[in-house]
């Protein structure tokens, strides 16, 4: 098996704040991240797929595939957005980069078999940078644990 990493990038602005705790307390858990005009970031994402090498190809992914599958499903979605007001998924859950992470994640196994009908590629990862210090990897075992 070869694991393929692609990488791209997006933009996107986003509030740190529960509906479900009051103002003190979402101001003490998500401290400058709560700021009520919200604040954005520059963020990097890799998706990392696997499979076998096919001998014709001498590739383990169609790299154009994965473009568009992530063109499609996630910089077209959110880039240059913001993630509270302007996606579903984020209308009553906090836009946490783990959350995000997960929705990204879920976008792509929603719609992974219109660019991979086969059993392979798989994808097998992502991780999304906010930050040069906060990174978040996603895995389907990640997924199967979520509340």
């Amino acid at each position: 098996m070869i694991r393929v990493t692609r990488r791209y990038r997006f933009c996107a602005s986003h509030r740190l704040h529960s509906e479900e705790l009051p103002e003190a307390e979402n101001q003490a858990i998500y401290g400058k991240c709560n700021n009520p005009f919200g604040h954005g970031h520059n963020y990097v994402l890799d998706i990392s797929v696997r499979g076998p090498l096919d001998p014709d190809t001498g590739q383990a992914v169609h790299r154009g595939a994965l473009d568009r599958l992530v063109e499609r499903n996630i910089l077209e979605v959110l880039d240059h957005r913001n993630l509270n007001t302007e996606i579903e998924a984020f209308r009553r859950v906090v836009p946490t980069s783990e959350n995000l992470g997960l929705e990204i994640y879920r976008r792509l196994r929603d719609d992974w078999r219109s660019e991979f009908a086969g059993p392979w590629p798989v994808l097998e990862k992502i991780r999304i940078a906010e930050t040069d210090r906060n990174i978040f990897k996603i895995t389907d075992e990640t997924r199967q644990g979520r509340r």
